[in-house]
């Protein structure tokens, strides 16, 4: 099974207060079933703070968010969207004289789908309708922020999720459940359109389901999309199994 990232596996029970924080897709805060506003310094500040989920020193957080500012400038910016945080009028960031952490209260949906998709990869883990429902739906970390510290942990989600789409969809198929194995493959390849272990997921469910047809017919899918944009072959893996089935 796919190692977790420890920060990001932690604390994800219910909080208290309802402040959830949504970095999946669109930055979104909400607070008691309303939006809060925020300025995108702030929601830069909370989203790095939500994925780092530790103790950080201030300024480390001011050079890590203002690359490219002086150090006074980039302390006074780290200042100044602290006090909008503050002004949203429920409890966001814990702080202290040196270090700052996103607050207990806030419930934060990345934290949630990792601890999803560990669970579906655990054996012992019985899989409902809801786990191949929220497994298919789509998930992109601030799909248009392209700050450096977002593209990286972006690629760590996104490469985690191929990985549990792809063994979920592999215990859907031995359980007998085609319909809904075929449903998360095909999700695992629009997680990564280029990625052959989702293909052969999916030809996989089709060959164990009997329909050699649908199998091929994905089959010849990849190889066009492969080498059309990759100018490859597909893998002896992937006409092993073809050929087999």
């Amino acid at each position: 099974m796919a190692e977790v990232p420890p920060s990001l596996l932690r604390r994800t029970d219910s909080p208290r207060a309802g402040v959830r924080l949504t970095l999946l897709d669109a930055f979104d805060l909400s607070w008691d079933g309303g939006t809060v506003e925020l300025p995108t310094p702030a929601q830069r500040l909370l989203a790095y703070l939500a994925i780092e989920d530790r103790p950080l020193h201030r300024s480390y957080v001011a050079d890590a968010l203002w690359l490219n500012s002086t150090e006074a400038h980039a302390s006074g910016s780290l200042r100044s969207a602290l006090w909008r945080i503050r002004r949203a009028g429920c409890e966001l960031v814990e702080e202290t004289n040196h270090q700052l952490r996103l607050a207990n209260t806030v419930a934060v949906d990345l934290r949630e789908a990792y601890s999803r998709a560990s669970q579906v990869q655990d054996p012992a883990w019985p899989i409902g309708t809801a786990d191949v429902a929220e497994a298919s739906a789509s998930a992109e970390l601030l799909r248009d922020w392209y700050d450096d510290w977002v593209v990286f942990e972006r690629e760590r989600f996104r490469q985690f999720r191929a990985h549990a789409l792809e063994v979920l969809c592999a215990r859907l198929a031995t359980e007998g459940r085609f319909a809904d194995a075929i449903e998360v493959g095909l999700a695992a390849v629009r997680n990564e359109p280029l990625r052959e272990s989702a293909h052969r997921a999916v030809i996989s469910v089709h060959l164990a389901e009997g329909n050699r047809s649908e199998a091929l017919r994905h089959y010849a899918y990849y190889r066009q999309l492969v080498t059309e944009e990759l100018g490859i072959e597909p893998s002896a893996r992937m006409e092993t199994l073809v050929r087999a089935g």
